[in-house]
């Protein structure tokens, strides 16, 4: 496995993204999105735990 410089990763990234359509743009936005439920779950329900104390 040869190494590439990551100038030139990004520029193969660039010029092959017109070609891949919206496929990763929605995978992003579904991550993000799942994401954001969980954190907003945790966020919500820490508030409920019961301290014994």
């Amino acid at each position: 496995m040869e190494h590439n410089p990551a100038s030139a990763w990004l520029v193969e990234a660039a010029s092959a993204a017109p070609q891949q359509g919206a496929g990763n743009l929605l995978r992003i936005v579904l991550i993000v999105m799942i994401l954001g439920c969980a954190l907003t779950a945790w966020f919500l329900l820490r508030g409920y735990r019961r301290k014994d104390d």
